[in-house]
């Protein structure tokens, strides 16, 4: 399995600490943003990487992590996101990278405090279709803002559905996503949403239509640290007290 880390995005809700930097590399305690979620993809056992990024800062990005040895990569490459297109329209970019196996996606600002492990071993030993992470969220105001899962009787996804009025359940979609190769086959066949970009929850109903979406629940905290100035810093407390990536 082949890992691609996304950390494009013009990071506006963060404003105004992204003036001067791409928000995932902001410090999250003792670190750079980005390093939190590479280290939650080599623990889960995926060392070679695609980093997709975007915008004017980019270059920072090869200037800290280089080749990726000393973070743990075996190999890291990276791809430049020339436009705000979504989060799907970045995974394309890693078409030729991640070639016939399956890959482990991941939104550089998740910050999870248990090991996504776990949810990757699962995936690689049936790798068809896709697996996602879920985590629980007990306020239905902060789901308003999420993307929500709606299951059925037997627990099972039947979609995603964006920031709802009504969350259909009390769990979230976490940025964590197993695909098997077709994905970027399903990509190419999205159609950009009203905000005109390739949505990556278009990219799960795609599956969750034919059945071919299962999901974990995370154990632990999770945190969106580009969600706002105030969830930043609250993931920035978190990981102070209590780590992140832990087995």
């Amino acid at each position: 399995m082949r890992g691609v880390i996304l950390a494009g995005g013009s990071g506006t809700r963060l404003l105004p600490l992204t003036r001067i930097t791409n928000k995932h590399l902001l410090p999250i305690y003792d670190r750079p943003m980005i390093q939190w979620a590479i280290e939650a993809v080599v623990k889960a056992g995926v060392t070679e990487v695609m980093l997709v990024t975007g915008g004017a800062h980019a270059g920072e990005f090869l200037r800290l992590l280089g080749n990726g040895h000393e973070v743990g990569l075996d190999l890291l490459t990276y791809a430049y996101q020339e436009r705000e297109g979504g989060v799907a329209d970045a995974l394309a970019l890693a078409e030729r990278f991640g070639g016939d196996e399956p890959v482990l996606v991941m939104l550089a600002d998740n910050i999870v405090e248990r090991s996504i492990a776990p949810t990757v071993r699962a995936f690689a030993a049936d790798p068809i279709g896709a697996r996602i992470l879920l985590s629980p969220v007990e306020q239905p105001e902060h789901l308003r803002h999420l993307g929500v899962p709606e299951l059925d009787e037997e627990g099972r996804v039947l979609r995603i559905v964006e920031k709802p009025d009504d969350p259909p359940s009390r769990y979230a979609v976490t940025g964590v996503y197993c695909y098997d190769p077709s994905v970027f086959s399903v990509i190419s066949m999205l159609t950009p949403s009203a905000r005109g970009e390739l949505e990556i929850a278009d990219v799960n109903n795609h599956y969750a239509e034919r059945g071919r979406l299962r999901y974990d629940v995370l154990e632990g905290f999770w945190g969106d640290a580009g969600e706002s100035i105030d969830v930043y810093y609250a993931v920035n407390d978190f990981v102070r007290a209590h780590g992140a990536n832990k087995g």
